[in-house]
């Protein structure tokens, strides 16, 4: 064979074994470019890693790894990958059209599935020029070349594959994401700036995407506690679950500078974690590490991956470490409403997987039942605590009235106060004992002193920036509404309702021009969003454009809100029958969850004894929609009647 004698030119291909036939022409097809191939058909006997394997695979300088839907669950083919990836070696070829398992998609794969793997083929003669590229760009055409390339000489690695250039640098470690290198230049970022993309399940039971999302998340919060980084929120982040864009794109979307990747196979009693972090704005990888610990180390690895990350920022962007003790990632972190408890940890993720699906009352339920579970193994975990809370609220709010509401809501405020007593460091225990008073006992007052600790402990966190700026917007407070808005859409750039809840604290500053392009932002996000077409419908009546103020009501899904304002913008067109109408359905279908809407409507029709009742009776069965009253423009008509000021101060609004 031509340059068998030049061990330098080695190459050495992975595969699965029940891949074999088709691996012959890849091997066939090297071989006669003038590669010498090891691959494992060379072996006399022994096992696979046996310890000529072993040196092949380090001494290779180039290694090939033909992924399929049978190799991606080989072990065999992941280990010879991560080796060929971490020598900055790897070229990866698609037997099947497959892609690679995360921790390696940072490679632009060269799809062979249709390929003739004769010269002259597009795919083939690709994967020869990313083979060369590794010999220091010998011509692939001459075995001459390939005898004399190595050394010292200058190497040549920029080179075009399948028309997408693909680059391995073999000194400074980097490698080109998909399609990275042409794809447009990444806005212009803060350089500590990371997304967190939700890491990969590659267990065999596609059940466990829950811990692969809930590690990644976890991570993503140790991150978000450090002052010195800006990190994507969750939901913007998860819009790249299945890629679908290259490394540069990713970042320009999220505006931000690096992307972190990874993935995660766990048996019973074991973890592998790979994780990376890729420049955003060249689409190379700078640092990788792989993890294979005992399951009962998964907060230690949370705790490395997340200090590893913020250590490689500091050698990228310079200066002092973002790394802060105490206040940052890193085992300092994990004490804030963490647990060492590897089963109440997995219940909460489970927990938070159905409370984010809002599917209805059943998964909010289900949500809780894990969290209490959570809670029964580790009764001093604070973040548990935080999630029933939360969970607790929603199901006050949305599935429960009366005197059963008052409980729930009793549940809420001790399980955030617990929260808050055992992790007062947490952002989310604050912001949740803040929600529950203000929208569970609608004291406003009360409420104030939690959420303002939550702002000042959850600049990282979009959700927490999100509920202070719709408290701070619903008491008056609208600078600060406006500039905690501001933080959580440039944290979460992706989530429609972030950008929703920025059209609505302009609503309820009655800044009714500036509400209209934000909350069309989040439809153009999200074009199947609940309450947002309501919000413009509102705005627009605010502006007195009835036609699409009806247009709006009459697309809105949700139809709490969209009967509300039909009910109001009919009864001001003139058409009384299609007002009533809208009423009865909003009477039949919520009943006394509406309390709250149907004084809005009676406050237009300007019947002001009926909508103080109303008030009155929302009030007393705690309803949430009184959270909205003090700004609220549909009940202007009855604020000078007798009575409102009174419901006004019980509220705590002043």
């Amino acid at each position: 064979m031509p340059g068998e004698t030049n061990t330098a030119t080695t190459v050495f291909l992975s595969y699965s074994r029940d891949d074999r036939k088709r691996a012959l022409p890849v091997i066939q097809l090297l071989e006669a470019a003038g590669f010498s191939v090891w691959w494992d058909g060379k072996l006399e006997g022994g096992e696979r890693f046996a310890a000529t394997t072993a040196h092949a695979l380090e001494t290779a300088r180039a290694v090939v790894v033909l992924w399929s839907k049978t190799s991606i669950n080989s072990h065999w083919v992941h280990d010879e990958a991560t080796r060929g990836r971490d020598r900055k070696c790897l070229v990866p070829l698609s037997l099947d059209g497959s892609m690679p398992p995360l921790g390696f998609g940072q490679f632009q794969v060269i799809d062979i599935s249709r390929s003739r793997l004769k010269r002259g083929d597009p795919a083939a003669d690709a994967m020869l020029r990313a083979v060369a590229a590794l010999h220091d760009g010998a011509d692939p055409a001459s075995p001459s070349s390939l005898a004399t390339a190595g050394g010292a000489q200058t190497s040549r690695r920029g080179l075009l594959i399948g028309g997408v250039a693909a680059v391995a640098a073999a000194g400074a470690g980097v490698a080109v994401w998909r399609a990275g290198w042409l794809a447009p230049a990444a806005a212009e970022a803060a350089p500590a700036s990371v997304a967190v993309l939700p890491f990969a399940n590659l267990s065999n039971d596609p059940e466990q995407a829950y811990f692969s999302d809930g590690l990644a998340a976890e991570v993503r919060a140790e991150l978000a506690r450090n002052p010195g980084l800006l990190v994507a929120a969750q939901a913007s982040s998860n819009r790249f679950r299945t890629r679908g864009a290259d490394a540069r794109e990713m970042a320009r979307q999220l505006g931000v500078a690096w992307l972190l990747d990874g993935s995660v196979r766990r048996s019973d009693t074991s973890l592998r974690i790979a994780a990376e972090l890729i420049d955003g704005r060249t689409g190379f990888s700078q640092w990788s590490e792989q993890y294979e610990r005992p399951i009962t180390d998964v907060f230690a690895v949370q705790d490395d991956i997340a200090r590893a990350v913020a250590t490689a920022l500091e050698a990228q962007i310079g200066g002092d470490s973002p790394d802060e003790p105490g206040t940052t990632a890193g085992s300092a972190a994990r004490a804030i409403g963490g647990t060492s408890n590897v089963a109440a940890y997995d219940a909460l993720l489970r927990g938070r997987e159905l409370f984010a699906m809002g599917a209805d009352e059943g998964t909010d339920r289900a949500a809780l039942a894990r969290f209490d579970e959570a809670l029964r193994l580790d009764a001093a975990y604070g973040a548990a605590h935080a999630a029933r809370s939360r969970a607790l609220s929603v199901i006050g709010n949305q599935h429960t009235k009366g005197a059963q509401r008052a409980d729930i809501y009793a549940e809420a405020i001790a399980a955030a106060t617990r929260a808050v007593s055992l992790a007062p460091q947490l952002a989310d225990a604050h912001s949740a004992l803040g929600f529950a008073l203000f929208n569970g006992q609608l004291d406003a007052r009360a409420a104030r002193g939690p959420f303002d600790r939550s702002a000042e402990l959850g600049q990282g966190d979009a959700d927490v920036m999100s509920r202070f700026a719709l408290f701070s917007a619903r008491t008056g407070r609208f600078e600060d509404a406006r500039k905690a808005i501001a933080r959580a859409t440039t944290l979460d750039p992706l989530n429609a309702r972030a950008f929703r809840l920025a059209g609505e604290v302009e609503y309820a500053a009655r800044n009714y021009a500036g509400a209209i392009a934000p909350i069309e932002k989040a439809l153009a996000l999200n074009p199947k969003m609940g309450v947002a077409r309501a919000a413009i419908g509102f705005t627009r009546l605010a502006q007195n454009d009835l036609a699409a103020a009806e247009a709006a009501f009459r697309a809105e899904p949700n139809s709490l809100f969209a009967l509300t304002g039909l009910a109001i913008v009919l009864r001001r067109r003139g058409d009384g029958a299609g007002a009533s109408a809208a009423l009865a359905r909003l009477k039949a279908e919520h009943g006394d969850l509406a309390l709250y809407q149907q004084a809005q409507v009676l406050a237009q029709w300007n019947d002001g004894p009926a909508a103080l009742a109303m008030l009155q009776r929302a009030r007393a069965s705690r309803d949430a929609g009184l959270v909205y009253l003090r700004n609220d423009p549909l009940l202007d008509p009855i604020r000078a009647q007798p009575g409102f000021d009174d419901l006004r101060k019980s509220i705590g609004f002043v």
